[in-house]
């Protein structure tokens, strides 16, 4: 997906969140958008519309480290199952400000002064999204850095557990790594 594309379904998601479009946005929970629709770059066979009867466990793992006002971040979004999801987007806030200017990886977009989100690709039955890697300048240095993560949109598919994909991370100005 380009980065404009991407720009732009961010955008007019928070535009949504912001009441500006109406009521399509799910109250499945806080923070979910209307993302790119499943139909998007869906094959012949495959699971093409998330609803409530679909259900995916979306689990992310990674490694985050903070030297110099450099803040890296490799993910490695996965799906459990028991359905396949032909996108998600995880999202990654910080508690210290972005600079301004930033190089992010193709498919990820900002969000804010202190949130980016990325798209995950497919993610198939009991299989692996793309891996995203990240390396982020703070505005100012920090001494720690707690990183968020989260998924901002599945699909709206049901995602029972938690504890796999919502994650906080302390990553010290060390330059040590911290896995999640």
């Amino acid at each position: 997906m380009r980065r404009g594309a991407v720009r732009s379904v961010v955008m007019a998601g928070l535009l949504v969140l912001l009441g500006g479009l109406g009521s399509g946005v799910g109250t499945a929970r806080a923070g979910a958008w209307p993302g790119p629709g499943p139909e998007a770059g869906a094959e012949a066979g495959a699971e093409v519309e998330a609803g409530p009867e679909v259900e995916a466990d979306v689990a992310y793992h990674g490694r985050v480290a903070l030297a110099g006002g450099r803040l890296r971040i490799l993910l490695v979004p996965e799906n459990e199952g028991p359905s396949a999801l032909v996108n998600a987007t995880v999202r990654l806030r910080l508690s210290a400000d972005l600079a301004d200017r930033q190089e992010l990886a193709e498919g990820c977009a900002r969000a804010g002064l202190r949130e980016v989100v990325c798209e995950t690709g497919e993610l198939p039955l009991h299989g692996r999204g793309r891996h995203i890697g990240l390396v982020m300048r703070l505005k100012e240095p920090a001494s720690e850095v707690v990183v968020r993560v989260d998924t901002w949109w599945n699909g709206g598919a049901a995602d029972r557990n938690h504890a796999n994909n919502e994650h906080v991370v302390l990553a010290l100005d060390t330059g040590d790594t911290y896995a999640f």
